[in-house]
């Protein structure tokens, strides 16, 4: 015996295993239970939401001989035939191949004939929006007053292309995408009657690239299993299978290009391209992934909003952290517009690299959005020290006309002593508010450390980030940008070091008292304020 796709093996046979339509379900059943059923139906939604489905179990069981709860026995000789496709009672109608005005002529006259078995003969259109303005109008007259036994069934994806006049006609049903768990929960199901071992995480990236319809949820497991049979469908598998790239390489890519890395981007495009993963989707779920980051933060309870495990969730709210609303949402438009072009396009590898570039420079590009961006790049040029041009000489004035001012060298700043940093401590806050861009990004998720051993006046700045902390340990620029900021604070040098977590586990630093530090040094003992001998 030939081999029957998942999702025609499992296509529902009654309204109780229709999953994601309850609404749908419940006012169907109630109207066969109550013998008040409609003379013409309109189904629209997306694609794999159920609307033929559905059709066809109202057409069984509105000839049912047996019905059990408003739905089809499937055991009585209608049921049977119906189900076999055999039934005169059930005509369905491609819309797409048959939209012609002829085509409907057809039905206006068989709609003349009762039906040879059963209540009602019922006729299904699929894709009715295909229908021609002839063909529409042909049909208008015997969708109002149809014979008594006579029941029709119009199904489409596209609701706005159908004439009002038909609307007004129809009962209407809309549809709704169904939830990723709905999917999930029943994938899983099928996996136990089918024999496959598979993981929850394997299938609910399944259920969420179906986006919603439950016939690509089977197709795309169908498509799984068969590439991996009779082994364990792991998500790595999944993930290899349908092309897709992971949630960590996402995060990975994304601080690249927080960093303006232009060539750590393209080179990590192209193990992923290696790797076979299909750039189409690729961008699709990036766009997601930044979405989810948009939501995280502008929500109040983004555990609500997004679907993702809390691991996830916690390594996305640090990468949240770093970036500026206004840029995030500059790379979804981008990508957005990727998605368009990418579609049709015989250059995927080009297009998703010059779109990428963009988000790294947004120079490129003349929008309100990617101007803001572009002022987050010059603060960023600026606070690294890259000196400013001057202007040149006005037109018409005598460059020997402008005085000469003698100046005197600059007094050097006193160094700071160990009591000093003290004062940086207490104002720490106010001098990373100072810096901007990257560089205040990774220093608002840093840690300010001291060297209790040694007690040198000595600021250690400590970065959690491992991807991006070293580009800020290697760059002696920013080193000199928060010396200069404190020297300026309170008028005395301070030497500054920039390190790594690892770094400073070796080095032995820790959060210790300054007052202890001035008072081992000094060998007095340190009077406070609350002191009651002053």
């Amino acid at each position: 015996m030939s081999y029957t796709a998942l999702y025609r093996k499992f296509r529902p046979d009654t309204f109780s295993e229709v999953k994601g339509q309850e609404h749908i379900v419940t006012t169907l059943t109630n109207q066969i239970k109550a013998d008040r059923i409609g003379h013409a139906y309109l189904f629209c939604g997306t694609r794999g939401t159920g609307k033929t489905t559905v059709a066809k179990i109202l057409a069984k069981a509105v000839n049912c001989e047996h019905p059990i709860d408003g739905s089809p026995c499937n055991e009585c000789d209608v049921c049977k035939a119906i189900s076999d496709g055999t039934s005169m009672n059930v005509i369905e109608i491609d819309a797409a191949s048959n939209n012609g005005v002829d085509n409907i002529r057809e039905i206006r006259e068989e709609v003349s004939y009762r039906p040879t078995q059963g209540r009602y003969k019922v006729y299904i259109i699929d894709e009715v929006h295909m229908l021609s303005t002839g063909a529409f109008n042909a049909l208008l007259k015997t969708l109002e007053e149809p014979p008594s036994y006579v029941i029709f069934i119009l199904a489409t994806t596209e609701v706005h292309k159908i004439p009002i006049t038909i609307l007004s006609r129809c009962q209407r049903y809309d549809f709704r995408r169904i939830t990723i768990d709905t999917i999930a929960s029943r994938l899983k199901e099928l996996t136990e009657m089918e024999n496959v071992e598979a993981e929850d995480r394997a299938i609910r990236y399944i259920a969420k690239a179906a986006d919603g319809s439950m016939r690509d949820a089977l197709s795309l497991l169908d498509q799984c299993i068969a590439f991996y049979l009779g082994e364990t469908l792991t998500y790595d598998k999944v993930l290899e299978n349908l092309g897709a790239v992971d949630t960590e390489v996402f995060g990975q890519l994304l601080r690249h290009i927080a960093a303006d890395e232009v060539t750590a981007v393209i080179h990590q495009l192209e193990e992923m391209i290696i790797q076979g993963r299909e750039l189409g989707q690729f961008v699709t779920d990036f766009v997601w992934y930044m979405r989810n980051l948009l939501l995280i933060q502008t929500s109040e309870n983004p555990e609500e909003v997004i679907d993702v495990s809390t691991e996830n969730r916690k390594l996305m709210e640090e990468e949240a952290q770093m970036i500026e609303t206004e840029t995030l949402m500059r790379y979804i438009r981008v990508l957005s517009e990727l998605s368009n072009q990418i579609r049709y396009s015989s250059q995927k590898r080009v297009l998703v690299e010059v779109a990428l570039i963009k988000l790294c420079r947004p120079e490129m590009e003349t929008n309100l959005d990617s101007v803001l961006d572009r002022i987050r790049v010059l603060e960023k040029k600026m606070e690294q020290g890259i000196p400013m041009m001057q202007a040149p000489a006005s037109a018409g004035v005598s460059q020997q006309a402008a005085p000469v001012v003698q100046s005197t060298p600059e007094e050097k700043p006193e160094k700071a002593a160990t009591q000093d940093l003290q004062t940086v401590m207490a104002q720490w806050k106010s001098i990373v508010g100072e810096t901007s861009g990257f560089f205040k990004k990774m220093l608002q998720n840093s840690d300010p450390k001291y060297n209790g051993q040694t007690g040198e006046p000595v600021l250690y700045v400590v970065m959690k980030d491992q991807i991006l902390g070293p580009k800020c340990v290697n760059d002696p620029e920013y080193k000199e940008t928060l010396e200069e900021i404190i020297r300026n604070r309170i008028g005395k040098t301070v030497e500054v070091e920039i390190l790594l977590a690892e770094q400073h586990q070796k080095v032995g630093l820790a959060q210790i008292s300054v007052d202890k530090i001035i008072e081992e040094n000094i060998n007095m003992d340190i009077i406070t304020e609350d002191d009651p001998e002053l």
